[in-house]
C-alpha cells in the first residue's frame, strides 16, 4: 500500500478517460455477478473506481463475469453485459462475489475452482450480501470473521455455526473482505482502494463523491434493524425480546412483564404501529426467520422450523403457507436451485 500526499489527489482531471482496460491499469478488479444481484451494490463498487481514475493516474480497471458469459439480470430486472464466463479466464489477484437472492442456485464446479484458484495464489476474495454463503460453502471463510446483510445472518449462523459473525457493515480480515451490500458497498470499496493507494486518495474520492465514510462497526440506525419508522419504546423493547427468543418463544404475558406494559395496552400499541397484535407480530418474526433460513441455507425444513420455535411440523407448514403463499419445502427447493 502506498500513500500519496502530492497534489495529484486534490482535483480530478476532466481530460482523462475514466474507463481503462486491464492492460492500462495498475489494478484490475474482478466482479462475479450472480443472477438477481443488487444493482445498488454494483454501482457502489464501480463508481469509486471510475472516479479514482480521474485523479491523474491509470489506477483501476474492472472486469465483469457471469456464470456462463452471457448477460446477467439484476434483482431490479436490468440486464448487464459481462466480459467473460467465470472460470474461463485465469484470476489470481482478487475476485468479488456479488450476490443477493438464491445465491448458490446456479453455481457450478468450474466456479468453485475459480474461487479456490484465487485463494491458492493468496489473492483477495470479497463477498457482498449472500456471496458469503458461497465462500463459506467452499471452505474459504474458515478462520475469518464475516460480515453480511443482517437479514441473512440467522441463516448463515444456522448453517455455519463455527464461523465468526461480525455486526459491522463490512469486515476486512486479511485476504477476505465481506459486507452487507447495498450502500455499505461504497465504504467497502473505499477500504479496498485505501489498502491499494492510501488514505489521501480515499479522502479525495470522498470529497468528489460528496460522501462521508461511516465507521464500519455502525450497523443499524439506532431504532432496530426492522426499520427507522417511529415506534414507542415499549414496542421496540418487546420486539427486541421477541427477536432474541425466536427458537424458544416466550409467552406474551411474560413479554408484557419484561417491558412493563399490560397485555391490553401492548396489543393496542402493536395494532397501531404494526397493524397486528403482539402475538401476531411474534409469529410473523418467527416465520420470517424460518423463511430466511430456508431461502439462504441448506438447512432442512425441520431444522428451520425448530430454529424458529415450531415443534409441530403440520402447524408450521399451515401458518407458513398462510403467510407466504407456498410451502416451506418449496422455499427450500427454490433456494437450492431445485425448483
Amino acid at each position: 500500500m502506498s500513500d500519496h500526499s502530492t497534489p495529484e489527489w486534490l482535483y480530478p482531471r476532466p481530460d482523462l478517460p475514466p474507463v481503462l482496460s486491464p492492460e492500462e491499469a495498475d489494478v484490475t478488479v474482478n466482479l462475479w455477478l450472480l443472477p438477481k444481484f443488487s444493482m445498488l451494490t454494483l454501482y457502489c463498487l464501480l463508481e469509486p473506481l471510475r472516479v479514482a481514475n480521474r485523479f491523474g493516474r491509470p489506477l483501476f480497471a474492472w472486469r465483469l463475469f457471469s456464470n456462463d458469459g452471457r448477460p446477467v439480470t439484476a434483482s431490479n430486472g436490468v440486464t448487464v453485459d459481462v466480459d467473460a464466463a467465470l472460470g474461463r479466464t485465469p484470476i489470481f489477484d482478487n475476485l468479488f462475489v456479488v450476490a443477493s437472492y438464491e445465491a448458490e442456485a446456479t453455481v457450478a464446479s468450474s466456479h468453485w475452482a475459480a474461487l479456490r484458484q484465487v485463494a491458492a495464489h493468496g489473492g483477495l476474495l470479497a463477498a457482498l450480501e449472500t456471496g458469503a454463503f458461497i465462500l463459506a460453502r467452499a471452505g474459504l471463510l474458515d478462520g475469518f470473521e464475516v460480515a453480511l446483510h443482517w437479514e441473512s445472518a440467522p441463516a448463515f449462523a444456522e448453517e455455519f455455526p463455527g464461523l465468526a459473525l461480525s455486526d459491522a457493515r463490512y469486515r476486512f480480515d486479511r485476504q477476505r473482505l465481506t459486507g452487507g451490500g447495498g450502500a455499505a458497498s461504497l465504504d467497502l470499496m473505499m477500504a479496498f482502494i485505501e489498502r491499494e493507494h492510501g488514505t489521501n486518495l480515499v479522502a479525495a474520492l470522498s470529497r468528489q463523491l460528496v460522501h462521508s465514510r461511516l465507521d464500519p462497526r455502525v450497523q443499524g440506525d439506532g431504532e432496530g434493524r426492522a426499520g427507522s419508522e417511529y415506534r414507542p419504546r415499549s414496542v421496540r423493547r418487546a420486539e427486541a425480546i421477541m427477536e432474541a427468543n425466536l427458537a424458544q418463544p416466550l409467552t406474551i404475558p411474560d413479554i408484557c412483564q419484561r417491558v412493563g406494559q399490560s397485555q391490553r395496552q401492548l396489543n393496542r400499541l402493536f395494532q397501531r404501529y404494526r397493524g397486528e397484535t403482539a402475538k401476531g407480530r411474534y409469529l410473523s418474526l418467527r416465520l420470517d426467520r424460518a423463511r430466511q433460513i430456508l431461502a439462504d441455507s441448506r438447512t432442512s425444513v425441520t431444522q428451520a422450523a425448530l430454529a424458529a420455535g415450531f415443534t409441530q411440523p403440520a402447524h408450521f407448514s399451515r401458518v407458513y403457507r398462510a403467510r407466504f403463499g407456498e410451502s416451506p419445502r418449496t422455499t427450500a427447493q427454490r433456494g437450492k436451485g431445485l425448483s
